[in-house]
């Protein structure tokens, strides 16, 4: 039986967004995806909320497994399901050219410590 990929591939517009809005716009923006997807009586994302909530987002289209993978992807404190920094951080994972600018933001802040303490 051949092994079935569930990776979502997605048009990345987290870098858009953070080009226009700034950092705390698109922390704002993410806050607000959040709030969307999330089942509002528990204040966090489960597969039910994403399941529901998903086409506010034009997620539509994901299966069920393609959605159960990503509440574990994210899911890094093993409840089951996303609170709000988890949500986040998810997106910045899944975000590659965000990911590649936070590293070298990353290193030229370290670059800047060793000089700076010498």
């Amino acid at each position: 039986m051949a092994s079935q990929n569930t990776q979502v591939q997605f048009q990345d517009s987290l870098p858009f967004m953070a080009n226009k809005l700034g950092g705390d716009g698109l922390i704002d923006e993410l806050c607000n995806g959040f709030n969307l997807l999330m089942d509002s009586t528990k204040g966090v994302i489960t597969f039910e909320s994403l399941k529901k909530n998903s086409a506010l987002l034009g997620l539509q289209d994901l299966t069920d497994v393609e959605l159960q993978s990503m509440i574990v992807e994210g899911d890094f404190d093993g409840d089951g399901a996303l609170n709000q920094m988890e949500f986040c951080v998810l997106m910045f994972r899944l975000s590659p050219e965000l990911m590649d600018g936070s590293k070298m933001w990353l290193e030229q802040m370290l670059q800047q410590e060793v000089q700076d303490s010498f």
